[in-house]
């Protein structure tokens, strides 16, 4: 069948919810068919992960150390090792397994460090 991907959503909220996201670096946002400047892609790894994942008994599962790359539209700079909360995010699921996030964000909320 074709274009069923249309019909499925992810729920970054819930994914989201129990996560701390830490900028390791970022870049240009390039769009893939045109070349043309799109904004910034932030990199991130999931630093923690508090999520309960359905799983199978004895199984453990995290995504803590996954790394995401979220995209933006404006052209923005984050240091590294800071703590950012993406804001308006739209999250697609997509690959042959299923396993891979695309990610793009109307910002990033950087959380300042403590002490």
């Amino acid at each position: 069948m074709k274009k069923l991907n249309q019909f499925m959503s992810f729920d970054w909220t819930a994914f989201a919810k129990d996560k701390r996201f830490l900028c390791i670096g970022g870049g240009e946002w390039v769009d893939y068919a045109t070349k043309e400047h799109r904004g910034t892609k932030i990199e991130v790894v999931i630093a923690a992960d508090n999520t309960e994942y359905r799983h199978a008994e004895g199984e453990v599962v995290s995504n803590r150390f996954e790394k995401l790359a979220i995209k933006v539209s404006d052209d923005i700079d984050i240091p590294v090792d800071q703590h950012v909360i993406p804001t308006g995010v739209v999250a697609k699921v997509y690959g042959d397994y299923r396993n891979q996030l695309s990610v793009t964000a109307t910002g990033l909320t950087v959380i300042p460090k403590k002490g």
